[in-house]
């Protein structure tokens, strides 16, 4: 499919977001996605917009644009213009009942993985778009095939995209993923699997601990303590001080 090199919805959503960007911010920003030489974010752009107001113009506009034309905004090299572009997505697919928009969405999201490339748009979008679509549809393969991925993006997405199925009760899928990568080297999927170990407990105690006292003294560091957050302190020490 071709796209337009133009659109006046893409140019009116940027200068929307031009507009609210703040210098301070704009400073900020790049420190806080690591977008330094060697970083996970290198090179990334940013305007200074916040998210708040990114939802609110993603709120305004998800109705009169398509996916056509959205997909020269999530290509943009300004992280706010894809994240952006990312919530009219997610509201897109929120908002319609039709299964055959929602897998075209789903395809749309798929197809664009590459521009989802720091830890807030893996996580903004994963779950509710691709995550419940998998456990409406038993579609779990297609987040199986992003756990298996070579990309630690893709293996994020994999991991949170369940977020869905927590949430409804399931929780094979997560353990599954959190276990394939919980060595995993980068820090960022430590926290990721911790952070849903953790979502795991809140909704099944006893699914966690049974999962912890099985896997925790192979965990690294900063997914346990993720993982045993939520926990009344004497159990959490138990875990940290290696006790159970």
């Amino acid at each position: 499919m071709q796209y337009l090199n133009t659109n006046p919805a893409v140019e009116e959503i940027k200068e929307a977001l031009t507009v609210l960007a703040a210098p301070e911010k704009a400073q900020f920003f790049p420190k806080f996605f690591k977008t330094g030489k060697g970083e996970y974010g290198e090179g990334d752009l940013f305007l200074g917009v916040k998210v708040p107001d990114q939802r609110l113009v993603a709120k305004d506009y998800y109705t009169r644009i398509s996916l056509e034309e959205l997909s020269l905004l999530i290509a943009s090299e300004y992280h706010e213009h894809r994240l952006t572009a990312l919530f009219i997505l997610i509201l897109k697919f929120e908002k319609s009942k039709n299964k055959a928009i929602q897998e075209t969405i789903v395809k749309f999201y798929l197809n664009h993985l590459q521009y989802l490339n720091n830890w807030d748009l893996v996580d903004s979008g994963c779950y509710k778009i691709l995550g419940r679509y998998c456990f409406e549809n038993q579609r779990e393969d297609l987040l199986r095939n992003l756990s298996y991925s070579e990309n630690m993006w893709h293996k994020r997405m994999a991991v949170v995209g369940t977020m869905h199925h927590v949430k409804k009760g399931s929780f094979e899928l997560t353990k599954e993923f959190v276990t394939q990568n919980l060595k995993h080297p980068h820090d960022l999927m430590h926290k990721a699997n911790g952070w849903l170990l953790r979502e795991m407990g809140q909704k099944n105690p006893k699914e966690l601990i049974d999962y912890l006292n099985r896997h925790y003294r192979e965990m690294p560091r900063t997914c346990l303590r993720y993982a045993i957050e939520k926990l009344d302190e004497g159990l959490r020490q138990d875990y940290l001080k290696g006790r159970i």
